[in-house]
């Protein structure tokens, strides 16, 4: 047999050894009905630092500060990922083991705690510590060896408890590029090649275009816009060439939009560019540049007509009380009294009503035009939670629409206002037997 080969053989027939040495041992050592070990029983909101010190590589260190934020000091100061660092803290407050493997033993190096892989020690309020030890991987089953301060057992932790306390910095870090608190955003401004817009929230708290003029913007557009940015992360592990690489592509970039997000702490600033076919965007947050991947980057890229409400009634999925039609084939006026549909003391066949609000429901802009309204030939009147009054007119082929109060135009197709006049004709007083 060659060298290489014996080597190989080798090194296989020891891994085997050491698996069935292990199996052999677990049946030996495995307790009936054993319960899972506590190593470790804290109260969180005592721990104030935890520093994971590795044999090699570098040392992970959490500290609570005055206000009660943890922060990283080590390897470096950097901003926490809050989840992530909670995590921590309360895997190390409440640590279980698996098994115990060994009661007294006599080699912690076979187990990888002579020198150890890593060393976590728990500093509490009153200024004690408590120290875990975590060794190489179990051979088989996965998990691996620890051990704790005061206690000479060694202990099999499963992998999830084990990951959860063997933390690097880049794991525990806040890896988002704009960091605002979302539920209190007060304002947005995007800034495109041909247009500049803002959002902001009226009194009812729903999201309006409020420059370059006050227009209904969809809000389920705006907040996932919104969470679109929130969801940018950084690369936390670029090399020093990297990040020289990304910046000169971000400087050699055109512009595609700049956005400040303002919330009750300030004003977040984000610039997204376009090199040849990839994006990349520098932040007022966090220090450098950053790759922004294509599929993100089209969804930021919007402009303000992605934003506006189409839909020419607001009233949703909340049904209308009172509903007057005024068309040049058909006058209604409908209220609503229980869950029955009248008009001039008769109740209306309910199907033919729901067919008419769900026409209403269906108006929707085709387009924005700047002018072109003429002579309503409709007009609909919807009491909701609110009141809300539309005009359609007729310009040439065009259907025009406006609403009460607001200086938008919406132009609809000539097949919704068809839909909508043939809805509302075909409105029939209620048949007998669905009157009782």
């Amino acid at each position: 047999m060659r060298p290489r080969g014996l080597l190989i053989a080798t090194a296989v027939l020891a891994a085997l050894a050491a698996a069935v040495w292990w199996s052999n041992r677990q049946k030996k050592d495995e307790p009936e009905n054993a319960s899972s070990p506590k190593l470790l029983s804290l109260k969180q909101d005592e721990i104030t630092k935890i520093e994971i010190q590795r044999r090699e590589g570098e040392t992970t260190r959490i500290e609570k500060s005055g206000d009660g934020a943890w922060r990283i000091t080590a390897p470096e100061p950097l901003p926490g990922d809050k989840s992530a660092i909670e995590s921590l803290v309360s895997s190390a407050a409440s640590l279980n083991a698996d098994k115990v493997v060994e009661e007294k033993p006599e080699d912690l190096a076979a187990f990888g705690l002579k020198e150890p892989h890593a060393r976590i020690v728990i500093t509490l309020k009153d200024g004690k510590t408590r120290t875990v030890l975590l060794g190489d991987d179990a051979p088989v089953g996965g998990g691996g060896f620890a051990q704790v301060d005061g206690d000479p057992k060694v202990y099999l932790l499963t992998s999830w408890v084990k990951g959860g306390l063997d933390k690097l910095a880049v794991d525990l870090r806040d890896k988002r590029i704009l960091t605002f608190d979302r539920e209190k955003i007060v304002r947005v401004e995007i800034a495109r090649k041909q247009e500049t817009f803002e959002f902001s929230k009226n009194a009812q708290g729903l999201w309006v275009i409020s420059r370059p003029q006050m227009v209904r913007a969809d809000s389920w557009s705006v907040d996932d816009y919104i969470r679109r940015l929130q969801d940018l992360k950084l690369d936390p592990v670029l090399t020093s060439d990297q990040k020289a690489d990304l910046e000169k592509q971000f400087k050699a970039g055109e512009a595609v939009a700049a956005v400040a997000v303002t919330d009750a702490a300030g004003t977040q600033k984000l610039e997204l560019r376009r090199n040849k076919d990839k994006y990349y965007a520098r932040s007022s947050v966090v220090d450098g540049y950053h790759l922004v991947q294509e599929f993100d980057a089209k969804a930021l890229d919007k402009g303000m007509a992605d934003f506006r409400s189409k839909k020419l009634f607001d009233f949703g999925f909340d049904d209308p009380s009172k509903i007057d039609y005024r068309g040049s084939r058909r006058q209604l006026s409908l209220s609503k009294q229980g869950d029955r549909w009248m008009e001039s003391g008769k109740q209306m066949d309910s199907v033919g009503v729901q067919t008419l609000i769900d026409r209403l429901r269906d108006l929707q802009a085709v387009s924005f035009p700047a002018s072109g309204f003429t002579q309503p030939m409709i007009e609909v009147a919807v009491t909701s939670k609110s009141a809300e009054k539309v005009q359609i007119s007729k310009s040439g082929d065009r259907y025009i629409a406006r609403r009460e109060g607001e200086p938008a135009l919406y132009e609809i197709s000539a097949s919704s206002v068809e839909d909508l006049e043939k809805a509302a004709g075909d409105v029939k007083e209620a048949p007998q037997d669905k009157k009782k």
